[in-house]
Formats: structure tokens, C-alpha cells, sequence
């Protein structure tokens, strides 16, 4: 495919809607769009008409015109809005085809954004993820690397970078000139630990990405004939999970996802705990400490007060976790007289669906507490491509550091250098020329004029 010379077409909204949106995008756009609705080609925006090769009219259409490079692919590009029937957005797509467009490949008009410098690669990967968000969180996530918040950190990365490649290349340009010293090895040191640490922490947010994109993992654990099943049908507004007095009736794990405030939840039901010697139940038992390990949230659940044994349990097994205590069957309770516990209790009837949404916000928070939501600018890194780049830049950094540590020479750090530059440019789809070093070069550091 020629990328520079082609113009391509494509419908760009699904089929059966009310309105259809065709796009076209190419060198000869305006020409061939002239052709079938028209020589009047200068307005931006206006209302016209299709028609075929006898003159009669396909539809009536909004056209709007896009100049290079102000446009999204960067080059000329126009939009047809008609009416939604399959029939007639066929009709305007074979004839722009007759005029000499193409069909366009899938991602087309967005890979011709990223070959035409409109975004770099990290932004056009964040195009799919906003198509496919599907609640506040996943939005604020795609928003934010698509408006360039990612990109803008890895740049501030690359700049310091580069000064880091600078003083080195300096080094080894100017090793026979003892007297002159650009910079210690200290300061270049803090410097690569300084960078280090953030690709670290960028790292880190894969997690909390994966979280909100996947849906944040919350178990609902306790003993059996407690009330979890209950307790996740009331959260889900579904009867998901059987409901029944018989001990030990959830033997696996039920998952089912609701959204809260904008955030998607994943509860996950489990096996009530307890000592059995039934083998399916001990299997389902052995399946709810590895949806603990998962979690990030527990709910444990109880249906009288628990024992400092229980609550010593409570805290092994919840180790590390965002924890919360619920006692249920509180239609049971005369609350003003219940005695106080020995850690923090919520209070719901999940046969009653008393206190649920007092509990739903409590989720919310926990899920603050433990980081997962940060704020709408924090920078979170969800794509499995860029979190591998990113460990392995730590890799290369890490040598840096070591390398400057030992006093190894300059053309070996440099190299390693080197790999950190390349392995961040894969990200975003650029890598530091030696140009650009030398530019810094004479910008930043020049000798004697």
C-alpha cells in the first residue's frame, strides 16, 4: 500500500444507525469528493447532495472539508454525514471507489496520523483503548495518554537522557584533554537514579492500570452460611450466585462485575471457610485463598461477632490487602445497643439490602486508599507493550547506575546509555539520533565556542 498517494475511504460509525459518517482521507480527496457532490469544494462545512453518473440524487449530505495538515491523518480529508442506511453508505463508498479512492485498512487513518506526525505511537495505541472504554476510569486512562500525559513523561525522561548521553559523549570526545571535566560522577549518578525511579514508578502504575481497565478484583470471603452469596447478588442487583441454608453449597468461585461511581468492580463469591473432609469442597476452599491473592479488596464477611482467633486469621490471610469488615444480619441487631467492636465494622443486612449502598462507598474509598484511583492527571500505565519496554528499560538503567558506580569507562555506559534511549523510543515510536546529541552538544555544552 502506497501511503503517501492513495486516498482511502471508510465507513467510520456502525451500520443501522440514523446517521452514517464515510471518511476520506488522501492526496486527491477534495477532487474526488467534488465529483460526486460537487465543484464547491472551499467551504469547510456545508449541505449538498450525492449523486451517481446520470445526474440523480444517492443522498442528501452534511460534507465537511479538512486542509493539510489541519486535520486528524494530517492530510486532506473530508467527512460525507448521510442517512444511516446500509444501502445508501454502500452506494457513496463504491462511487468514491469509482472516483479513485481505496478501501482503507483497518487502523489506516490512524497509522497515517502517526506516519504524518499528528501523534506518536503511544497516543494512536490510545485511540483503540478510548473506543474501548467502557466506564469513567478506562476513559480518564485513554483521555490522558491520548492528550499526551504519557508522552509527556517519557519526553522529560528523554531530555534528561540525553544530558546524561552528552556528558558522556563529551567525555569520550574530549578524554585526552585532562584539565577539562564536564561533569562528576556523582552528579551524573543522581542523575540516572533520578530517572530510574521513574520509569520504576511508571512501571508500578501497570498494576492499578490493568485493575481499572480489567475491573478492581474485590473477594467476599467468610464462613459458610454467612451470607456472601447474598451479599454479591444484593451488589450485583441479579440472583448470580445460589442461595441456600445448606452449608457449603459454594463450592467455586462466582465472578460478576458491577460499576460504582464511574469504576468497574469484579466481586468474586467464594467457598465458605471451614475445616471439611468433603474433596470438592476443599477444592473450592483452596480456589478462595487464591481469589484473596488476587484481590485488592476483601470484604469479610461475618454473621456474629468474631473472635479474636477469627480476627487473627482475618489479619493473616488479608495481609497486604485493603481489608473490610462487615457484619451482616444488622435486621437481627438493635443497632444502639450493639457493644462496640475491636476493629472497624460496616454494618448491612444483604437479605434486606440494608446498608449496600452505605458499603458500595466504602468500596469507593478503599479503592482510594489503596491508590488504585489516583487523580484524573496521574499518569497510569495500562498497556502490556509499554510495560515490558518499561522493565526493560529498568534493566538498562540499572546498569548505568551499576556502571557509574564501579567508574567503568564512558563508552560502556554509554552503550547501556544507549539501549534505555531505544527501549523508551520504542513506546512512543522515536529514538534519539546522534544528531540530536550533537545539537545538545553545541546548545548546551559548547567549548571555546
Amino acid at each position: 500500500m502506497n501511503y503517501n498517494s492513495d486516498t482511502i475511504c471508510a465507513l467510520a460509525t456502525p451500520t443501522c444507525g440514523a446517521l452514517a459518517v464515510i471518511r476520506i482521507s488522501g492526496p486527491r480527496t477534495h477532487a474526488i469528493v467534488g465529483e460526486i457532490c460537487g465543484s464547491n469544494t472551499e467551504r469547510t462545512l456545508r449541505h449538498t447532495f450525492v449523486r451517481d453518473k446520470q445526474g440523480e440524487v444517492v443522498d442528501e449530505v452534511m460534507l465537511s472539508l479538512f486542509h493539510a495538515p489541519h486535520s486528524y491523518t494530517g492530510e486532506d480529508a473530508a467527512e460525507i454525514s448521510c442517512h444511516g442506511s446500509p444501502y445508501i453508505a454502500r452506494q457513496i463508498l463504491d462511487m468514491l471507489i469509482q472516483h479513485g479512492c481505496r478501501m482503507a485498512a483497518p487502523g489506516e487513518f490512524t497509522q497515517r496520523a502517526f506516519l504524518n506526525g499528528k501523534m506518536d505511537l503511544s497516543q494512536a495505541e490510545a485511540v483503540a483503548d478510548l473506543i474501548a472504554s467502557t466506564n469513567r476510569a478506562t476513559h480518564q486512562m485513554a483521555m490522558n495518554q491520548l492528550r499526551g500525559r504519557f508522552s509527556s513523561e517519557l519526553t522529560q525522561l528523554r531530555d534528561r537522557l540525553l544530558r546524561l548521553t552528552t556528558l558522556l559523549e563529551l567525555e569520550l570526545d574530549f578524554s585526552d584533554h585532562e584539565d577539562l571535566e564536564f561533569a562528576d560522577r556523582t552528579e551524573l549518578l543522581q542523575l540516572a537514579r533520578f530517572i530510574d525511579k521513574r520509569i520504576l514508578q511508571l512501571a508500578d502504575s501497570f498494576q492499578r492500570g490493568q485493575a481499572l481497565k480489567n475491573g478492581i478484583p474485590v473477594a467476599i470471603i467468610g464462613k459458610t452460611n454467612v451470607g456472601k452469596s447474598t451479599l454479591l447478588n444484593q451488589l450485583v442487583g441479579d440472583d448470580r450466585a445460589i442461595i441456600s441454608d445448606i452449608h457449603g453449597t459454594t463450592r467455586d468461585t462466582i465472578e460478576d462485575e458491577i460499576e460504582i461511581d464511574g469504576i468497574r468492580f469484579r466481586f468474586i463469591d467464594t467457598a465458605g471457610l471451614r475445616q471439611t473432609a468433603d474433596e470438592i469442597e476443599r477444592i473450592g476452599i483452596e480456589r478462595t485463598m487464591k481469589a484473596v491473592e488476587k484481590a485488592r479488596i476483601v470484604i469479610w464477611l461475618f454473621d456474629t461477632r468474631p473472635s479474636l482467633k477469627e480476627m487473627d486469621e482475618m489479619s493473616e490471610l488479608t495481609r497486604g490487602k485493603r481489608c473490610i469488615n462487615v457484619l451482616n444480619k444488622a435486621d437481627l441487631y438493635d443497632m444502639n445497643r450493639i457493644v462496640p467492636f475491636m476493629v472497624p465494622m460496616s454494618f448491612i443486612s444483604a437479605k434486606n439490602g440494608t446498608y449496600i449502598d452505605s458499603l458500595k462507598r466504602r468500596i469507593i474509598e478503599e479503592a482510594r486508599v489503596d491508590g488504585l484511583l489516583g487523580n484524573d492527571s496521574d499518569v497510569i500505565v495500562s498497556n502490556a507493550r509499554h510495560y515490558e519496554a518499561l522493565l526493560r528499560a529498568h534493566e538498562s538503567i540499572f546498569q548505568v547506575t551499576d556502571g557509574l558506580t564501579q567508574n567503568l569507562p564512558a563508552d560502556l555506559i554509554a552503550e547501556d546509555l544507549r539501549l534505555v534511549l531505544s527501549t523508551l523510543g520504542e513506546i512512543t515510536g522515536g529514538t534519539i539520533t546522534s544528531q540530536e546529541t550533537l545539537n545538545n552538544i553545541f546548545e548546551h555544552f559548547c567549548v571555546g565556542k
